[in-house]
């Protein structure tokens, strides 16, 4: 059977000559593929409801962690079944490709198509985020804290010696503080109130461009991951000394609150911003859940991402 795809691409790679030369190929080798360009917020859904229509047997996302948020909430908010609705591809063509990076997927074009076209689509959860009476799906991750709420130039080499706690040097470094955001975080057998610096809650495990939140996160386990990094009053560098010695993800330990549960809620003294997929979302509650297998994705037979009892099934 002809497999029939159709890509969402973000406008602003809709000149990549790497690309075009990918869908060509692609054709090529017999995959009915088409392609729809994205200029504002709403063409998304557009496109995914005219794929149904039309029987695409895939839908792929083409640019960064927003194209894919934007591309899976559209899918996620269809009534059927995701075994009724189109799989999930992934060309990675953002800035950050938090999601890509994580996952192992490709980013050459042809490469990143080619593993859609060898690969059988794998059950992914994703975060269903409630806040304000309006709904909104995550399929990578939810950030706040110094990643939203502090904008401070960040040094490539830092980042690569310090990962996920880069910018949090970098920031008291060049401002002497940052304000911590109050808030009460509870869920089944977790409650955590206080000032937070950071808070990852995690389909996946990173954000920002590299900053590791949820280290552990899994899309295919039914949980989300959470990581709060308290203010740390004075414990900075400790953490780095940790970090430099036992890696990235003791330093985590050492001065953050770890939890895996189903679901949620943030509720917090002042709005605050919720980064979604990089998307950010503004309010003092959220209530955030793990909604299992709500859609099926492409992704590597030996994805980070996935479960290591999952891929042993595979």
């Amino acid at each position: 059977m002809t497999k029939s795809w159709r890509l969402l691409l973000n406008g602003k790679s809709a000149g990549d000559d790497a690309l075009r030369e990918a869908v060509a190929s692609m054709r090529e080798s017999g995959v009915a593929l088409d392609v729809r360009v994205t200029w504002e917020r709403g063409d998304a859904k557009r496109y995914v409801d005219e794929a149904l229509a039309d029987g695409v047997t895939c839908v792929i996302a083409c640019g960064g962690d927003g194209t894919l948020g934007e591309v899976a909430a559209a899918l996620a908010e269809r009534d059927e079944h995701a075994d009724a609705l189109p799989a999930l591809g992934l060309v990675p063509m953002g800035t950050a490709n938090d999601f890509a990076t994580a996952a192992t997927i490709p980013t050459e074009p042809l490469e990143a198509l080619r593993l859609i076209g060898a690969s059988t689509p794998h059950a992914i959860d994703l975060l269903r985020v409630d806040a304000d009476g309006e709904r909104h799906w995550c399929a990578n991750l939810a950030s706040g804290g110094f990643g939203t709420e502090v904008t401070v130039e960040t040094d490539d080499g830092l980042k690569k010696l310090l990962g996920g706690l880069a910018y949090l040097v970098t920031g008291v470094a060049r401002v002497g503080r940052i304000d911590p955001v109050q808030a009460h975080l509870h869920g089944e057998g977790f409650d955590w109130k206080g000032g937070f610096i950071a808070l990852g809650i995690g389909n996946g495990r990173q954000a920002g461009g590299g900053q590791v939140l949820c280290p552990d996160a899994h899309v295919d386990d039914g949980l989300l991951d959470v990581t709060v990094i308290p203010e740390l009053a004075g414990e900075l560098a400790t953490t780095v000394a940790t970090l430099m010695r036992e890696g990235r993800g003791a330093a985590l330990e050492r001065v953050g609150e770890r939890a895996r549960m189903r679901a949620l809620v943030v509720d917090a003294d002042e709005p605050m911003a919720l980064n979604l997929d990089g998307e950010p979302v503004q309010s003092r509650r959220f209530e955030i859940a793990c909604v299992p297998a709500r859609l099926r994705m492409h992704l590597p037979a030996h994805c980070p991402l996935l479960s290591p009892a999952r891929i042993a099934l595979r």
